[in-house]
C-alpha cells in the first residue's frame, strides 16, 4: 500500500481532505524549472513547504534577484507545525500580497510568525521580494 504525505502547507481538496505534496506544493518545489507557481499564493505555500523540507535551492530560485540573500542556513531542531493563509490579493497585474500565519518550535519554545508578504511577477514566474512582521 502507498501512503501518500500530506502537502506541508495544509492544503486541502474540495472535501477537506488533505492534498499530497506530489500533487500540492511538490509539483513546484521539485520542478521549478518546468512548473512555476501560477499565482503568489502558490508560490507562498511552496515556499513554507520548501522550509519545512529544507530547500534552500527552491528558496533561492524563488526570491527576487534585489532582496535575495547570498545563501540561507536553516536553523537546526526547527519543527514546522502548520501554516494558515489569512489573506491573498492581487495589488496591480504582476503584484500580490499574502498574509499568513507560519507556526514552528525550537528547542527553546514555540513560535508564531504573522507575516504579509510581497510578490511580483517578472518573465511569467512569481518571486517573493519581501514581508512586513504583523
Amino acid at each position: 500500500m502507498t501512503v501518500l504525505l500530506a502537502c506541508p502547507c495544509g492544503r486541502g481538496d474540495a472535501k477537506k481532505r488533505p492534498v499530497s505534496y506530489a500533487d500540492c506544493c511538490g509539483r513546484f518545489v521539485d520542478n521549478f524549472d518546468a512548473s512555476p507557481a501560477h499565482d503568489a499564493e502558490h508560490l507562498m505555500r511552496s515556499r513554507y513547504s520548501a522550509f519545512v523540507h529544507g530547500r534552500a535551492d527552491y528558496l533561492l530560485a524563488t526570491w527576487h534577484p534585489n532582496t535575495r540573500p547570498a545563501s540561507l542556513d536553516f536553523e537546526p531542531g526547527v519543527k514546522w507545525l502548520g501554516l494558515d493563509v489569512r489573506a491573498y490579493q492581487m495589488t496591480s497585474e504582476h503584484t500580490a500580497e499574502v498574509t499568513f500565519v507560519a507556526r514552528y518550535r525550537l528547542s527553546s519554545g514555540a513560535v508564531r510568525m504573522h507575516e504579509r508578504s510581497r510578490f511580483v511577477r517578472e518573465d511569467g514566474r512569481w518571486l517573493y521580494v519581501n514581508g512586513d512582521a504583523l
